[in-house]
């Protein structure tokens, strides 16, 4: 597997993305999709939007968002998008694209994390 890298969507392309993939259930705001260059969107693997809404970016609630999202991320249809990322990321390099400004505490984070998990069960 090639390395999964992190990046705000919003900061510009560049050739050593990889493939690009959004990891977010919403559009970024104000985020066109030519600047974007998004080449898949994985809403299925995007935290819920009652878990999203719950967690607001609080650092308080970041360990229980994180064992939350794990959870969320065994669902059957986050399942499949897990295999198909895992399988992208067999392929080519992987950036996850997420539009949260807190760079060390957001679901592109714990995605990362479990995909790298999910791929020594694989």
């Amino acid at each position: 597997m090639h390395a999964i890298h992190l990046k705000r969507a919003y900061d510009p392309p560049e050739e050593d993305d990889g493939l690009r993939v959004l990891v977010d259930r919403l559009w970024p705001r104000g985020l066109s999709k030519d600047k974007a260059a998004i080449d898949h969107w994985a809403k299925a693997s995007a935290p819920s939007n009652e878990l999203r809404r719950w967690f607001g970016h609080d650092p308080a609630r970041w360990d229980e968002f994180q064992s939350r999202y794990r959870e969320e991320l065994q669902s059957p249809e986050a399942e499949e998008e897990i295999a198909t990322l895992r399988a992208l990321a067999r392929k080519s390099r992987m950036t996850l694209l997420y539009a949260a400004k807190d760079e060390e505490r957001n679901n592109a984070v714990v995605l990362r994390d479990y995909l790298r998990t999910a791929k020594a069960r694989a």
